[in-house]
């Protein structure tokens, strides 16, 4: 593991911060969550930005569209940017880190040239078919059915927890062709436009008030044979390609909040007083959030280990879930740690009193999901015993 930059990266480094500082001012605030066409004009206006300054797909090889960047430069690029409050990806996650990468690697020469521009540009947004009510870390039990009807398959079935379902353009879609195959057979991998006819797309409300997520339903869908990423039955090979970038450096962006997020409550602390004083003169607290702040360091090292790894290799390896099984566990002490500092002020998402409070209990409810997204924290855990430790497979 190589912990060091060099004169080329921290070039890198200091171009970037200059770049932000010059652009950032102008990014317009953003939208409020529930306003979809203001936030996949600011999300997808920001893309345009990173485009145009040659930022976007910044790990994607130059023929595509890319910058070609090594894995420590995308880490640099996704640390500067998280340290200067720059916006994320937003609703085109799944086109920018997981179907993108994934039409490069299995993709068809007509596939690439068509669909990297759109993404790259914020042209197109994507969202995920994977998960089906039936079928969520188990992946693989999928009833979603499609058939070959000459040049089209057609689909009939649902998929639930479809993130930004209802702005996408296209998504990136699991089916199952040969109901007669063992389960992680028979899977085929397509690009379904989110347009096409007899798909019915409904917002499910979370927690937090927002409808992000969607179930979707088909029936008897078209799509196009040529629309195939990789062969027919193939799908779950495909699939391991997209899960590998997704449970690889995708929570780095994350992570980087999380320690922001502690530096933010180490200075709320300082100004929620009780019984004549303050929060942060509770030597319990302190040591609690230097803990974490311990912790979030040790996962930063983990982080680089694994950048380094495939920065050699190509791949991050058991090292992206044993990252995933631990920053889960850091995050939901995170959001506990907040509950209690904010005591009634909890209860709401709004700031109260005078304080940025919000964020944290938001922060809460997302921690929620973490334990869930990209794969459970039994089934990473499952990888690691049986993969990394030869452990006996979990029956």
């Amino acid at each position: 593991m190589d912990l060091r930059y060099t004169n080329s990266e921290l070039a890198f480094r200091e171009e970037l911060r200059a770049w932000l500082r010059e652009v950032l001012p102008s990014v317009p605030p953003e939208p409020h969550r529930n306003d979809w066409e203001g936030r996949r004009a600011w999300d997808t206006g920001w893309q345009r930005m990173l485009f145009d300054a040659g930022y976007a797909g910044i790990n994607w090889p130059k023929e595509y569209g890319g910058r070609g960047a090594t894995p420590t430069e995308h880490l640099i690029f996704l640390e500067e940017t998280e340290r200067m409050r720059a916006p994320y990806v937003g609703m085109n996650f799944v086109g920018l880190l997981h179907a993108g990468p994934t039409l490069i690697a299995e993709a068809t020469e007509e596939q690439k040239a068509y669909h990297l521009p759109g993404i790259l540009k914020g042209e197109h947004v994507w969202c995920q078919g994977f998960s089906e009510p039936g079928a969520g870390s188990d992946l693989a039990s999928l009833r979603c059915r499609a058939f070959r009807d000459g040049d089209d398959y057609v689909i009939s079935g649902s998929k639930i927890w479809t993130s930004f379902g209802h702005t996408a353009d296209y998504c990136e879609m699991l089916v199952r062709t040969d109901p007669d195959a063992p389960k992680h057979k028979g899977i085929t991998w397509l690009i379904l436009p989110m347009n096409a006819a007899g798909i019915d797309i409904r917002p499910l409300r979370t927690m937090e008030g927002s409808t992000e997520f969607c179930e979707v339903y088909f029936d008897e869908v078209r799509v196009p044979v040529k629309n195939r990423v990789g062969d027919e039955n193939d799908g779950w090979r495909v699939t391991m390609v997209t899960l590998a970038f997704e449970r690889g450096t995708a929570f780095v962006s994350e992570m980087l909040q999380s320690m922001e997020l502690v530096r933010d409550l180490t200075d709320l602390a300082k100004k929620i007083t009780r019984h004549g004083s303050t929060a942060w003169e509770d030597a319990g607290l302190r040591r609690e959030l230097a803990h974490l702040s311990g912790e979030l360091d040790a996962l930063w090292a983990l982080t680089k280990r694994n950048i380094s790894e495939a920065q050699r290799k190509g791949l991050v390896g058991a090292g992206g879930n044993v990252f995933k099984v631990a920053y889960t566990d850091v995050r939901q002490k995170l959001g506990d740690i907040s509950m209690r500092l904010l005591d009634r002020a909890s209860l709401s998402l709004d700031d109260m009193a005078g304080l940025p409070t919000g964020k944290h209990v938001k922060g809460r409810i997302h921690a929620l999901s973490i334990g869930i997204a990209a794969g459970t924290s039994q089934v990473q855990k499952n990888i690691v015993s049986e993969r990394v430790l030869g452990l006996p497979k979990d029956r």
